[in-house]
């Protein structure tokens, strides 16, 4: 058998890592798996070193205390590298931990992939002169990747992005108002905390004050919060005062169908935004992090938005509520006027649909097929080995 490595740190990353191996698995009968995952790569057959959870976390202040344990968890990781020497090793974004992992394994010689480019184009570009020889091949999911990493001698490939075949565009909303018992005339809202527990323990009860307002002013709501495994507990437990008891879903093809029924969104940045957006909720986007950490973002930060899907389309065609702009006043304000302004809801859907339409890979694959291929020319071509010095 064809051992392939796997290590993803939160759990958009184990999606994109349960995908590559599905398809990696068509293509090859020979192949197994090892390495760090959660629930969606266990599902296809990976047995976690340890548990992904211990790896979800962000922002400076978060991850100090965390240090000791963090640097542990990477020397395991590098030791089962070394006594299973699998025929190539695939990270998947959370750079802070996976690019620690390559460049410890890189004696060793075995092939590397890192999957979801590291983001130093928003902030410290000059970090790339650190990356030569830490990967032989890095996958990129945004178009305009590969030619920003070009310029620094780093060749990069564009595979798609993986919101594409996420399915949250394939939802149903008429069985989700049949479940739960909602009226055809109730409006439908979407709140998303975050997959992390820092997100969640900053935004959710922001969250709920703002569904609060809202539903003052739209009467008869029917909220939904998608609960991620991570942070399950914390958001059942935040939300247990809300004055407006929301719909708790945890299964992807629930919130999906919850997608399918729903009038707007509120949400924090990252892959939820491109989520909602193949759905055709119309969203705003909101985010907090420590006041520190905040502040020492906006030194570094060299971009104007924090949604991808503003970034692509180099415009704020997704309102932004960010640290200080991030109250329930502001927030309900904006929510309110996507659910009373069908124009502004329309024209949100349309600027987002040409958005998406970037994200898609030349060749017609899906996202995961090219990054598949990509990982099956690294074995055919015996790893162009590199090496770090």
């Amino acid at each position: 058998m064809t051992l392939i490595y796997l290590v993803a740190g939160e759990q958009s990353g184990d999606a994109l890592g349960a995908r590559l191996m599905a398809a990696l698995r068509v293509r090859r009968t020979d192949m197994s798996f090892a390495g760090v995952g959660g629930e969606a790569m266990a599902a296809q057959g990976l047995h976690s070193l340890f548990p992904m959870r211990e790896l979800a976390l962000m922002g400076l202040l978060e991850v100090l205390p965390r240090l000791w344990q963090l640097r542990a968890r990477i020397g395991e990781t590098v030791a089962d590298i070394a006594a299973r020497r699998p025929a190539v090793v695939v990270t998947i974004d959370s750079p802070g931990f996976t690019l620690r992992v390559l460049k410890a394994v890189a004696p060793l010689g075995i092939p590397r992939v890192h999957y979801v480019a590291p983001q130093i184009w928003a902030w410290r570009p000059g970090r790339a002169k650190h990356y030569p020889g830490l990967w032989d091949r890095l996958l990129c999911l945004l178009p305009f990747e590969p030619a920003f990493f070009a310029r620094y001698g780093l060749p990069a490939r564009f595979v798609g992005h993986p919101v594409l075949e996420s399915g949250a565009d394939r939802g149903d909303g008429g069985r989700f108002r049949a479940r739960h018992l909602i009226p055809a005339g109730v409006p439908v809202i979407t709140l998303m905390p975050g997959s992390r527990r820092t997100e969640v323990g900053r935004l959710l009860p922001v969250l709920g004050a703002a569904l609060q307002q809202v539903a003052a002013q739209v009467p008869g709501l029917a909220p939904v919060v998608p609960v991620a495994g991570p942070v399950a507990d914390a958001v059942r437990q935040g939300v247990a005062a809300w004055p407006v008891r929301p719909i708790l879903v945890d299964a992807t093809e629930e919130k999906y169908d919850a997608f399918a029924a729903s009038a707007a969104a509120l949400t924090k940045s990252g892959t939820s935004t491109l989520e909602l957006a193949l759905a055709g909720v119309p969203m705003v986007v909101a985010y907090r992090v420590n006041p520190l950490s905040a502040e020492i973002a906006r030194r570094l930060v060299k971009i104007r938005y924090a949604s991808i899907l503003n970034l692509l389309a180099e415009r704020e065609v997704v309102p932004e509520l960010l640290q200080e702009s991030c109250t329930p006043g502001r927030l309900a304000e904006v929510m309110v006027s996507l659910l009373t302004d069908p124009a502004r809801a329309a024209a949100q859907r349309a600027a987002c649909r040409e958005v998406l339409a970037s994200l898609r890979p030349e060749d017609g694959l899906l996202p995961s097929d090219e990054a598949a291929e990509a990982v099956l020319e690294l074995l055919a071509d015996g790893g162009g080995r590199a090496s770090v010095s």
